[in-house]
């Protein structure tokens, strides 16, 4: 599937009406991360795509040109052995250039800085997040096509694969290929600095409250210490142990996060349910206050202020490892601007879309809890995901 021209296009004017107004003296902007480069022209090569401001954008490819050419609508892309061969074309070149300072290395840098003599730099991360946030009527479409996989293979399909003895990885590797054999794209991107994952958190029971290095509420024991996710292969599914599970899915670039959960062989304890009724009501009411205008630090305040210092213990997180956000942005990377969290104070904008998570753990029985994503609309947020509430009996 090619994005469309005119897709490409509005994205382009976006971006540099957003520079233009943010920042007036900006001269050229450069993107190299895959993600972005994904974004504005419709193909993922190694390559530079270079935005100076009086002049046209050109995606300069390296590898590979002739599947560039192939896949994107882009209108100028030109092939390079090296930064050298793009540099020639430039024979002034302004001192400042905007560049994804999040996660371009040093020595990508100076290979670029090789070829092209600037002097400063300064970050162009927020502004093409703030470009992204917006998803326009052709990414939705994409957006409701993974929720759609998601809702049918976790509420549907997941509960016929649940098998006593049945072990986290084994799960996790039924839930990949169920995924894949519905159309999901095959991985689970985020934006996070080294952080990779093949589907999420597949754990049951005391395993998803387990210690992580990811920054989510939940956990897992993983494969070892070397591949700390997925799941483990030696903690199985007993009678009587919650199931949760918290994975992406995507297609054609786009992601959906939903966390769905069950109870295998018999039911949880009656507290265990009610905590996470309430994390339901808690999405529910967030879902409501998803309207244009609306304030994420409002949202998040507002939640907070009203639970009581007994349900906060373990909300969001287990022990000293809670989450200081209660939702956010998704996209074309599963963790994406805007955040539902104190310092988040711009209006919510029709287009935006959310995942909402609020979760609770509970000692020896695990992280109860949910997350479905949400599109802004004027009436409040519409789930993409779902809105079974979790907790299905699997008996």
């Amino acid at each position: 599937m090619q994005v469309p021209k005119y897709e490409l296009e509005e994205r382009m004017r976006r971006f540099r009406e957003r520079m233009d107004a943010m920042n007036p003296d900006w001269k050229v902007a450069a993107f190299i991360g895959k993600i972005n480069l994904f974004y504005f022209t419709g193909t993922m090569q190694e390559g530079m795509l270079l935005i100076p401001r009086n002049d046209d954008a050109v995606f300069w490819v390296r590898r590979s040109y002739e599947r560039a050419i192939t896949e994107s609508l882009f209108p100028i892309i030109k092939p390079m052995n090296s930064f050298r061969d793009a540099a020639k074309y430039y024979p002034v070149f302004p001192n400042t250039i905007y560049l994804e300072t999040d996660i371009l290395p040093i020595a990508m840098v100076h290979r670029i800085q090789k070829y092209f003599p600037f002097t400063n730099i300064k970050a162009v991360d927020a502004h093409a997040l703030a470009v992204r946030s917006i998803k326009s009527p052709f990414e939705l479409s994409l957006m409701e096509k993974s929720g759609k996989i998601h809702r049918h293979v976790l509420e549907d399909l997941t509960p016929l694969l649940l098998k006593e003895g049945m072990s986290e990885a084994e799960l996790a590797t039924k839930l990949f290929s169920t995924l894949i054999s519905e159309g999901h794209h095959g991985v689970s991107r985020f934006g996070m600095f080294e952080t990779e994952v093949a589907l999420g958190h597949v754990a049951f029971g005391e395993s998803s409250i387990y210690p992580t290095y990811f920054n989510g509420p939940g956990g897992n024991y993983g494969m070892n210490p070397a591949v700390p996710f997925l799941g483990s292969r030696t903690r199985t599914l007993q009678k009587g142990d919650l199931v949760f599970i918290d994975i992406g899915c995507g297609f054609e670039g786009y992601h959906t996060d939903k966390t769905h959960t069950y109870m295998f062989g018999k039911s949880l304890p009656d507290e265990a349910i009610r905590i996470h009724n309430h994390c339901v009501e808690i999405q529910n009411q967030i879902a409501e206050m998803l309207k244009p205008g609306a304030i994420p630090s409002q949202i998040y305040d507002t939640i907070i202020s009203n639970q009581t210092p007994d349900f906060l213990k373990n909300f969001m997180g287990y022990g000293t490892r809670q989450v200081r956000f209660l939702g956010h942005g998704i996209g074309l990377t599963i963790d994406e601007t805007p955040v539902i969290a104190k310092g988040f104070d711009d209006p919510i904008q029709e287009g935006m879309v959310f995942a909402i998570e609020p979760k609770k753990g509970i000692p020896d029985i695990g992280m109860v809890g949910i997350e479905n994503t949400f599109v802004v609309t004027k009436e409040g947020g519409r789930s993409i995901t779902g809105t079974h509430p979790g907790l299905i009996p699997v008996y």
